[in-house]
């Protein structure tokens, strides 16, 4: 009997844990902190090869705007690479960026 407790109280602890990382909350507040407009923004899995779709669609992001993106992919992953298209056609990449904790990125010039 106290084996198959001590099972149920891991099995236990296992779930629990396990719905804390699925709930985390994948919002993310993206700020562009540069001059330049933001045309296209991705995010996709750090286990994927490809970016997903451009998160603001038809939208641009100003410079000193605020855009919050929901990030969850329904995976249950934390990491994820976000991409940034400016106006001009140049981009930056941010590997790994752990939406889980994170709760705003901020592009800047550098």
């Amino acid at each position: 009997m106290k084996i198959f407790s001590t099972l149920a109280a891991i099995a236990l602890i296992s779930l629990s844990a396990m719905t804390f990382a699925d709930a985390a909350n994948r919002k993310v507040d993206i700020v562009n902190g540069t001059t330049k407009d933001i045309a296209e923004f991705y995010a996709s899995n750090t286990g994927t090869d490809d970016w997903e779709e451009d998160i603001l669609g038809q939208d641009v992001l100003a410079p000193d705007e605020t855009f919050e993106a929901d990030i969850d992919d329904g995976t249950g992953a934390c990491f994820f690479d976000f991409k940034a298209v400016f106006s001009d056609g140049t981009s930056h990449i941010q590997k790994k960026v752990n939406v889980c904790k994170v709760s705003t990125f901020t592009y800047t010039n550098n």
